[in-house]
């Protein structure tokens, strides 16, 4: 429909559309007096070629109009206009130029000063923030680029590989690639560089099948961070949520940006990997309503964030405002954004950061039914990919694990804790002559988590399980540090968490490894790492690795290291020979995961009979191989747990994990079982390296080592 023959009623899409002749625009301004959109000339940073062109249509607040002449690569941004009271949420300043909240691209950076702000500031970005200020800001803000959706699919489709059968990979595109010797220079970094085929291969190799991303869209950082002459390198500090980050890419200009991320996309799929993105509709970079107008809060600040009766932001998210997705037109941007990434950048899914925020309602408290997780769950589009929740924020009554409606799966802090707890902090603890917490968690947790997930017909792939994660210690650093080493984030080290249920085996940070005295520590450490990620690719439920884990990657004891766009974040490998051998056995797990369904089950395990000998399909045992009955899972000084996987049922050969809690080496009973003759050792977390597999044992007692895993097969009686 041409812009001559559109009902008046009707505006155009949101954002800039290519149309014949020009483009149409639209952008929601609901309490605005007048917007302008201000179109620039390519390379002009300071405004000076700036031609604004006034909307003089408007419906329901959504100011549109056609811009006769504009083509793909015109640069842009918006001004608007209206009431400045503050205490009523309305903060209008002409003099302050906007981006647009669609935008498909984003070109510059935000150059922190006094003119970004809407009211007057200091030098140090502090001022009255109930007075107009007069400044501009055309020189000091990124610029919208209008580009071009004409991409070449080819035969490219969505993997759509079942929750059961995923292993999730959460990395960062930068870190993954930033010291990669077998990735070009150039392509270090970049989207481009991480569909590299080294990069393919070595997710391929260790069983991935989605990269969960942190956030790609165009981001910030914050003044303070600037300041301290850092900047945010993980992204939660969006500026639009329709653009892909522009320094992510190797092309020079934004539709070769566009182009780069729709790319790497395209080949990840050829290879059956599929693209989750970690996105942050919570919150924005304009921070309080001390902070600065860069879009949003110009456009209609009352209506884009949560306030409360004076005008003052209501902060869930720890970032200073939180997005109001009770307001239908905030609800309708982010489903729209959501759409555009599956639509039109085959994007597989996305896992929501403080995703409670989302579905606060208009009493702030969380609803499962909130508009918006409705929405989500019976779009057509959307209700067909991955939905990843982070089931908290900041806010009284945050933590909502296990509340989530389906079809969304979960970030399972509850797992984390649990198995955290078990290999480090109580067998710390254990070390000491102390007493740990038993095993009822772990054991909870090992099965899916049905206390969690068990309502709703949500089954076990709603838990996503994980230990560690880009928020917190890597895996390694779990077993070296006791504390976290934030300093050089500059902010004292009161960042970050404090809660990291670590042990640092006797010795905190790196050690030596010429050092003698010290070489029992390396050894229980490198044992610790493999029984984490070996009890985080056996679980039932959805396993998710945090990048670098499978090389032992250290942050130097930084838990929080959002700052750090620097070799403390960046992976190395060059990798020593513990490292290839810690890297082997995570290959090896996600082998042994893939290749047996007792791993991967989509369904709760009943404990009922399941096959004509009477075994059911899940057992649990003591180290003494009998029965955890008694009181026994309530004895806190249980430090053993025999868990066996009955294949029978599945067609599938039945598993005994073994998980042994103790300091110092002993003897478990391999169970009994009706038509059970023998067992085969798998894999034992005792060992550096994958080995092959064991002769066949009967069942009855067997030496293990301290604090170790083991995975044992029932041996085929024909």
């Amino acid at each position: 429909m041409s812009p001559a023959t559109r009902p008046r009623d009707l505006p155009p899409t949101l954002g800039m559309t290519l149309v014949e002749g020009g483009a149409e625009f639209a952008v929601y301004a609901g309490h605005a007096d007048s917007v302008e959109v201000c179109l620039f000339d390519a390379g002009d940073t300071d405004g000076s070629t700036e031609r604004r062109v006034r909307l003089t249509e408007r419906t329901h607040g959504t100011w549109f109009g056609f811009l006769p002449g504009v083509v793909a690569g015109q640069r842009y941004a918006v001004r608007a206009d209206g009431p400045w009271r503050p205490q009523e949420g309305l903060r209008y300043n002409p003099h302050k130029l906007l981006l647009d909240p669609y935008a498909r691209a984003i070109e510059g950076e935000v150059r922190w000063g006094p003119e970004v702000y809407a009211h007057p500031v200091d030098q140090r970005l502090r001022g009255d923030d109930v007075v107009r200020g007069t400044l501009d800001s055309a020189g000091s803000m990124p610029r919208c680029v209008v580009v071009r959706d004409d991409f070449d699919w080819g035969d490219d489709r969505h993997p759509h590989t079942p929750l059961a059968d995923s292993v999730v990979y959460e990395t960062h595109v930068r870190n993954l690639t930033m010291l990669h010797p077998e990735v070009p220079e150039h392509l270090r970094g970049t989207y481009a560089g991480l569909c590299h085929p080294a990069v393919i291969a070595h997710l391929k190799a260790l069983g991935v099948t989605a990269v969960e991303l942190l956030p790609v869209h165009a981001f910030t950082s914050e003044p303070e961070v600037v300041q301290r002459g850092l900047v945010n390198h993980w992204g939660y500090n969006t500026l639009g949520f329709f653009a892909p980050h522009a320094r992510y890419a190797s092309a020079p200009d934004p539709q070769g940006a566009l182009d780069e991320f729709k790319g790497m996309v395209r080949l990840l799929h050829a290879e059956g990997i599929e693209v989750i993105l970690d996105v942050v509709y919570n919150h924005t970079a304009e921070q309080s309503r001390q902070g600065a107008s860069l879009s949003w809060r110009g456009l209609d600040n009352r209506a884009y964030y949560r306030l409360d009766e004076r005008g003052q932001d209501i902060d869930v998210t720890g970032c200073g405002n939180t997005l109001d997705l009770r307001h239908v037109m905030v609800c309708k941007m982010v489903l729209d954004s959501l759409r555009y990434w599956v639509q039109e950048c085959h994007v597989d899914g996305f896992r929501f950061d403080l995703a409670v925020a989302l579905g606060r309602g208009q009493n702030d408290d969380f609803d499962p039914d909130h508009p918006f997780l409705v929405a989500l769950r019976t779009d057509p589009v959307l209700s067909r990919v991955k939905l990843v929740a982070e089931p908290w924020d900041v806010g009284i009554h945050g933590w909502r694990t296990g509340q989530f409606p389906p079809p969304f799966a979960e970030w399972n802090d509850r797992f984390r804790d649990a198995v955290r707890t078990f290999w480090l902090q109580d067998l710390g603890a254990r070390a000491a002559g102390q007493e740990g917490h038993g095993v009822q968690e772990l054991a909870t947790r090992l099965a899916g988590s049905q206390d969690l997930f068990g309502a709703r017909d949500r089954g076990p792939v709603a838990s996503v399980n994980f230990v560690a994660a880009h928020d917190g210690f890597t895996v390694a650093d779990l077993t070296a540090y006791n504390a976290k080493h934030n300093g050089p984030n500059g902010e004292g080290n009161r960042d970050g968490t404090d809660g990291n249920r670590s042990w640092n085996h006797g010795v905190e940070g790196p050690t030596d490894p010429l050092d003698l005295t010290h070489v029992d520590v390396g050894t229980a450490r490198r044992r610790s790492m493999r029984n984490l990620l070996a009890t985080t690719l056996l679980a039932t439920g959805v396993p998710m690795l945090n990048a670098g884990d499978e090389l032992g990657r250290s942050q130097d004891g930084n838990n929080n290291p959002y700052c750090q766009d620097s070799e403390v974040s960046w992976f190395d490998w060059g990798l020593d020979d513990w490292q290839e051998d810690l890297l082997a056995t995570t290959q090896f797990l996600s082998t042994l995961r893939a290749e047996h369904t007792v791993l991967r089950q989509h369904t709760f395990f009943t404990g009922r009979p399941v096959h004509e000998d009477g075994s059911t399909d899940l057992s649990w045992f003591g180290a003494d191989g009998e029965p955890m009955e008694n009181g026994r899972w309530e004895d806190s000084s249980t430090s053993t747990l025999l868990m066996f996987l009955n294949g029978a049922w599945l067609q599938d050969r039945s598993l005994l994990l073994v998980l042994r809690g103790e300091s110092q080496p002993g003897t478990v009973t391999l169970p009994a079982l009706p038509g059970l003759t023998a067992y085969e050792l798998l894999w034992d977390s005792t060992h550096e390296r994958p080995c092959e597999p064991g002769p066949p044992l009967p069942p009855g007692p067997v030496e293990v080592g301290s604090a170790c895993l083991q995975v044992y097969r029932a041996v085929d009686p024909t």
